[in-house]
């Protein structure tokens, strides 16, 4: 999971804890080494551009920051199909089980970045973006942590840029300190116009909304969800 240059974002930062679980299973591991770099955004320094990712001519162009398991990008992938998606996710397993779905289910909209999503993002052009969505991502919780924590003047300045007029920045989350925190930077930012009229529009998911895991584990334990729209404008 992971605005303004790369240049200018501090070497050293840490956005994520570890970054691998339990060892892959074979197949996991196979398509890792055979698939992962077929559907990856090339490395390196040189810009992305998100026409030459696909071999077809998408109608929209989203980019899911820390992913997880997969679950909501697959689904948003399966339900879209003329739109194109980038995802990144640095935690190893969560990447091996996506891969694994893409190849199962013969997706061909979604590319996979292992790694922070600054690394895609600073290497975007200027408005080619209609969506990005950061769902669940991790809290910090802890005082000393939250530098760590994705949503940051720098990273809003990066995901400004490249959105279209128009397009959206959705932000999901169980934590409610993350969603004020989250609401106070965005809303500090001339580029952005949070769209909610009343609670009920962040109370409740957007329509067609598919859940992800982390959502189903805060629903067991009791906690009830922010759903943030946010309108470059």
């Amino acid at each position: 999971m992971r605005g303004s240059s790369a240049a200018d974002l501090p070497a050293n930062r840490q956005l994520h804890g570890r970054n691998k679980g339990k060892p892959l299973r074979p197949n996991q591991a196979r398509l890792m080494s055979e698939l992962l770099p077929r559907i990856s955004p090339p490395i390196g320094d040189a810009p992305i551009d998100p026409a030459t990712l696909f071999e077809f001519p998408f109608e929209q162009f989203i980019v899911e920051i820390g992913f997880g398991g997969g679950e909501h990008l697959i689904d948003e992938a399966t339900a879209l199909p003329n739109a194109a998606f980038i995802g990144c996710e640095p935690f190893v397993n969560g990447v091996a089980k996506i891969v694994a779905r893409i190849d199962g289910e013969g997706l061909r909209n979604i590319r996979v970045h292992k790694g922070d999503a600054m690394d895609v993002l600073t290497r975007l052009p200027k408005g080619c973006v209609d969506r990005v969505d950061l769902l669940y991502p991790d809290p910090w919780p802890k005082r000393r942590q939250r530098k760590r924590r994705f949503v940051s003047e720098e990273s809003l300045a990066e995901i400004a840029r490249v959105l279209k007029p128009g397009g959206e920045f959705r932000f999901a989350s169980d934590i409610d300190d993350y969603v004020g925190w989250t609401l106070v930077r965005v809303l500090a930012s001339p580029a952005f116009q949070w769209t909610a009229k009343t609670s009920a529009d962040w109370l409740n998911p957007w329509p067609g909304y598919n859940s992800t895991r982390y959502e189903q584990k805060a629903r067991r334990e009791g906690r009830p969800s922010s759903y943030l729209t946010f309108v470059r404008v």
